[in-house]
């Protein structure tokens, strides 16, 4: 079981992968947006021929990395949980992805099912409604140049993860002298091509049943409204300690739970897709359709990253103690700039969420709350963040129909609601949160040289020869240890580190913050594995 938890930590963090590269995009097209809409920057610029090609070249360019997220995730899940050699993995993922659609396509159309045969036009002449042809054409697509079903981000995912189990199995396989070139890594692309079209094959089978469940939870969910996105915000901040929040959230962006839009009589599925796709696509999706998406989104974040966190931090400094309020002012006024800036919430989440399960249950329940009021109010701002970069790029620019209004509106009644909350909760219930602590330890964060806290961090680990692996996702250094027995935490405390959470008997994650990839990178440097 414990093996289990830590690949799917594994794999959670090798979704941040791709998705930090979309976040970048998304900004970039959400400026190209806001750049081509006269009614912001005006008919002249507007109508000015090499600013706007400039413009819709950057648009191409983040259209292109939207159309082929299946393959980035592919790649993606098999570095995440490849046990060595990940660039292997990697090149076996791509041939995987391919070879899976080419056992799909062959399948369909030993059926009699082609491209040519399930348009919208073809599907009506054989007897179908219009918006039963239009669905049911929705339902394939060419990716790559193959007519296969439209899986999405799932169908990459699948691919991945058995490439990734073929490439563990066998990237060690030794074969007769005679044909030993063929052998160790260069028999995994080799026994990916052979295995990954079988199962294309299987999957062109199951695959409308698949595709007929998932449907039905996405309209369950769709049904659900404004209740679909409380129930989203709140199970995503308590998915947070676990690192598990990742995975929920690309279930909602990438698959048909987060909404189902048609463009260029293409089916895009997910809600962050579709949100791209408006930007993408100007004017070819329903505002409808897009605010149906968005209130998966950044949204619903931003009065909870903005407003709330920031009070909440200001109440843990007006509650330490007055000989650690200098520590933890500087604690907490780094992890407030960073939550409203760019919504990455971490740093000031782990000084409260171990410590106090009511404080813990209060911010999620908000954070529901506030996607599921910014829903009702027909807000329409996307991206994955929540920060006041997405005010400004997705609200603001992005004009009056976003209603971007109402998040400061919130944000407003939601600062003083943490502050005074928290700063209740805290007191009332003697919450150990930072500059509180009972019996106060050495853990406050010292002044080192970079040399000397990578040392103090490999030595909090259990030294060099008990960590096996180092890596880290947006605020959070993972590393996998051979003995969880000699990561001392309050030794990683003392480099700056906002907490330290367990995770498995091998996996160890310690909290930095947006400058954890200096510090990976650092680490890694010192071990040699850079």
């Amino acid at each position: 079981m414990k093996d289990f938890t830590s690949k799917i930590h594994a794999f959670g963090k090798a979704l941040m992968m791709p998705i930090s590269v979309i976040a970048a995009a998304g900004i970039f097209l959400g400026v190209a947006a806001a750049m081509q809409n006269p009614a912001i920057t005006g008919d002249a610029f507007a109508s000015m021929q090499t600013p706007q090609i400039i413009i819709s070249f950057i648009r191409k360019v983040a259209g292109a990395l939207f159309a082929n997220l299946p393959v980035f995730f592919a790649v993606a899940s098999a570095i995440g949980l490849a046990k060595a050699e990940k660039p292997t993995a990697a090149f076996a993922a791509v041939i995987g992805f391919i070879a899976m659609h080419v056992g799909i396509s062959a399948t369909l159309a030993a059926k009699g099912i082609t491209s040519q045969t399930t348009t919208p036009e073809a599907l009506q002449q054989a007897g179908m409604d219009q918006t039963t042809a239009m669905m049911t054409s929705a339902e394939y697509i060419d990716m790559l140049g193959i007519f296969t079903f439209n899986m999405s981000v799932l169908g990459g995912v699948i691919a991945g993860l058995l490439t990734v189990m073929l490439h563990n199995r066998f990237y060690t396989q030794q074969l007769p002298t005679a044909i030993s070139f063929f052998g160790g890594r260069r028999f995994v692309p080799i026994v990916t091509v052979v295995v990954l079209p079988l199962v294309g094959v299987l999957l062109a089978l199951i695959w409308p049943t698949i595709g007929a469940g998932i449907a039905w939870v996405g309209e369950f969910i769709g049904k659900s409204g404004q209740y679909g996105a409380f129930l989203l915000g709140t199970c995503e901040r308590l998915l947070i300690p676990t690192g598990l929040h990742h995975i929920l959230n690309e279930t909602v962006r990438f698959t048909p739970i987060g909404g189902i839009a048609t463009v260029d009589n293409q089916t895009i599925v997910g809600a962050l897709n579709i949100f791209n796709a408006s930007l993408t696509h100007p004017g070819t999706i329903p505002d409808d359709i897009v605010r149906g998406a968005t209130r998966f989104l950044a949204q619903g974040k931003i009065p909870v990253m903005m407003f709330g966190l920031p009070a909440a931090a200001l109440a843990i400094y007006h509650t330490a103690r007055p000989e650690h309020k200098q520590r933890v002012k500087a604690l907490v006024l780094a992890g407030a700039l960073t939550s409203f800036t760019t919504g990455i919430t971490e740093p000031l989440e782990f000084c409260f969420i171990f410590v106090s399960p009511v404080l813990y249950i209060l911010h999620a329940l908000l954070t529901g709350l506030s996607f599921m009021l910014m829903s009702m109010l027909h807000l329409m701002i996307g991206n994955v963040q929540g920060g006041a970069i997405d005010l400004v790029v997705f609200g603001i620019l992005g004009g009056a129909k976003t209603h971007w209004w109402w998040t400061l509106a919130l944000g407003v009644i939601y600062a003083p609601l943490y502050y005074y909350g928290f700063k209740w909760v805290i007191r009332r219930m003697n919450v150990e949160t930072p500059g509180r602590e009972v019996e106060e330890q050495e853990t406050a964060p010292q002044a080192f040289s970079v040399d000397d806290r990578t040392k103090v961090i490999i030595s909090g680990l259990g030294g060099e020869n008990n960590i096996e692996e180092v890596d880290c996702c947006f605020t959070r250094l993972r590393v996998r240890v051979k003995d969880m027995k000699e990561v001392v935490d309050q030794t990683l405390m003392s480099t700056g580190a906002n907490g330290v959470n367990r995770v498995s008997d091998h996996d160890v994650q310690v909290i930095y913050g947006p400058q954890v990839e200096k510090i990976a990178n650092e680490v890694k440097v010192a071990l040699g594995v850079a």
